[in-house]
C-alpha cells in the first residue's frame, strides 16, 4: 500500500554551503511504499498519479527527511546535564564510572531502549554511537535499533591505556573483539558497525595500528574517534606521541586516516590537518552544544565547503537530546566566527550534510526516489511563542527559523521510520 503525505515537503538537490538555500526544493507530497520513498512532487500530481494511495493531509507543517545525529555516546544517556568540567575531569567524574557500568548486559539494554526512545520522539531517526569497552552494550543498541526498524552505526569503544581498570582492553583483544562483534552485526538489516578507537589519549600506537588493519581488512565500514577537541587534550597527545606531526598524524601513522573516517569535534586543527583531511576525504562532526557546555571552542563552518560536515548532540556531553536546539547553537556558535548560516544550511547539517559524513547519502537523509523512507512530520507552530513568529514569516525559511531556534520535542508531529508511522 503506497501512503501520500501531503504538506511542505522539504528535500535537497544540492549543498546549501556550495549553492546557497536555492539548494532546497519545497514540494507539495511525497509518497512511500515498502520503506521507500516512491516519489515526491505537487499534491495534485502525486494524488492522480496513486488513487488508491491512503492520504495523511498535513496542512501546512514541514515535511523532512528524519534527523541523523552523526557523533553520540548513547552509554552517557543517564548523566547528561551533570554540572560541566573539562573533558578529562569529565571523562573520570562522569563518563568513566557510567561506563563501567554497561558490564552489566541488562543495564546496557535498558540504557540502549531509553536512548532511542528519547530520540525517536525528537525526530532522530538515525544515530552513529559509540559504546563502552564492552560487547555487551554494542549488542545492546544494535539489537534495540534492529527492533525499531532505525539504521544505526556504532562500534565497541577501544581503550587500552589512560581509563579505569575496568575499562581497558588491549590491542589484541580490541580486534578481536570488533572483529566478532562486526561479522555479527554489520550489513544486518539497517545497521552498520564502525570502527571505534575512543581517541588518541586512551587507546596505545599498537592498538591504533590493530584497529587500523581491522579498517583494511573491513573497508567498507566507517572508522570513528575524537580529533583536537580541547587545547590541552591537544596538548596531553603532544606528550603521548612525541613522534608524531600533530594529533591528526596519530591516526594517520596507523592506518586510520581515509574515506570512511569520521572525526568527532575537529575544533583546534593546524593547516597541515585541514589539508590533510581534505585530501584523505574525512568528514567531520560539528557538536556544538557539547564544545560550548565543556568550554572545547568554536567549531570553524566554513570547513563545510570543503569537507564532509556532519552535525550531532554529542550525548551525553552535549547538553540535548534533540537535533532542534543543536542546530540552534551551531547557527550561535557561527555567529561568534562571524558567520550567519541559512536556515537551509542548518537543516541540512541536520540531514543530508550528517548522511554525507556518514557516507550514507544514498539512502537516508533527503526526500527522493529511492531513499529509504525515515521522515519527521514538523509543526511549525508547535508553541505560542513559535506560533506568533511563524504567523508574521513571508517564506518557508522565516516559519522555519523560530523552530530551529526556540522548537523542543512538542515541535515534532509524528515520526515514519522505515516507512511506518510510530505510535505517538
Amino acid at each position: 500500500m503506497t501512503d501520500l503525505i501531503l504538506g511542505q515537503v522539504l528535500s535537497f538537490s544540492g549543498d546549501p554551503f556550495l549553492l546557497g538555500p536555492e539548494a532546497a526544493r519545497i514540494d507539495g507530497a511525497v509518497a512511500i511504499r515498502d520503506g521507500r520513498i516512491l516519489d515526491v512532487g505537487a499534491a495534485a500530481d502525486l494524488r492522480a498519479r496513486y488513487p488508491e494511495a491512503r492520504v495523511h493531509d498535513r496542512g501546512h507543517k514541514l515535511v523532512s527527511a528524519g534527523f541523523i545525529d552523526a557523533h553520540v555516546h548513547y552509554p552517557q544517556t543517564a548523566i547528561i546535564a551533570s554540572w560541566g568540567k573539562r573533558l578529562i575531569d569529565w571523562l573520570n567524574t562522569y563518563t568513566f564510572p557510567e561506563e563501567m557500568r554497561f558490564s552489566d548486559p541488562d543495564y546496557a539494554q535498558e540504557i540502549a531502549n531509553r536512548y532511542l526512545d528519547l530520540v525517536l520522539a525528537r525526530g532522530t531517526t538515525t544515530v552513529c554511537s559509540y559504546a563502552t569497552i564492552h560487547p555487551a552494550s554494542v549488542d545492546a543498541i544494535f539489537s534495540a535499533a534492529q527492533a525499531r526498524g532505525m539504521r544505526l552505526f556504532a562500534g565497541k569503544t577501544c581503550m587500552d591505556r589512560n581509563a579505569p581498570e575496568g575499562l581497558r582492553d588491549t590491542a589484541q583483544s580490541a580486534y578481536d573483539d570488533s572483529k566478532r562483534l562486526l561479522e555479527k552485526w554489520h550489513g544486518r538489516d539497517r545497521l552498520s558497525y564502525v570502527i571505534t578507537p575512543r581517541f588518541s589519549p586512551t587507546s596505545s600506537p599498537e592498538q591504533l595500528a590493530a584497529l587500523g588493519q581491522l579498517w583494511r581488512d573491513h573497508p567498507d565500514c566507517l572508522m570513528q574517534t575524537h580529533l583536537s577537541e580541547q587545547t590541552d587534550e591537544i596538548a596531553w597527545v603532544r606528550d603521548l606521541f612525541p613522534q608524531s606531526r600533530d594529533y591528526l598524524d596519530t591516526y594517520e601513522a596507523q592506518g586510520l586516516l581515509r574515506e570512511g573516517a569520521v572525526y568527532g569535534h575537529a575544533i583546534h586543527l593546524t593547516e597541515r590537518e585541514k589539508a590533510r583531511l581534505i585530501e584523505a576525504g574525512a568528514s567531520l562532526v560539528h557538536c556544538p552544544t557539547s564544545n560550548t557546555f565543556i568550554g572545547s571552542g568554536l567549531f570553524d563552518m566554513t570547513l563545510a565547503q570543503s569537507l564532509r560536515v556532519g552535525l550531532a548532540t554529542d550525548t551525553g556531553g552535549g547538553s540535548n537530546f534533540s537535533m532542534l536546539p543543536t542546530m540552534a547553537a551551531a547557527y550561535e556558535v557561527a555567529q561568534l566566527r562571524g558567520q550567519s548560516l541559512h536556515p537551509a544550511q542548518l537543516w541540512w547539517l541536520a540531514t543530508q550534510g550528517s548522511a554525507r559524513a556518514l557516507r550514507a547519502e544514498d539512502r537516508i537523509g533527503n526526500l527522493a526516489p529511492g531513499m529509504e523512507a525515515d521522515l519527521i512530520i514538523v509543526d511549525l507552530a508547535s508553541t505560542p511563542a513559535i506560533e506568533q513568529a511563524t504567523r508574521r514569516a513571508e517564506t518557508l525559511w522565516q516559519q522555519l527559523f523560530p523552530t530551529i531556534m526556540m522548537g523542543d520535542d512538542r515541535a515534532v508531529a509524528e515520526v515514519w521510520v522505515g516507512g511506518k508511522r510510530l505510535p505517538a
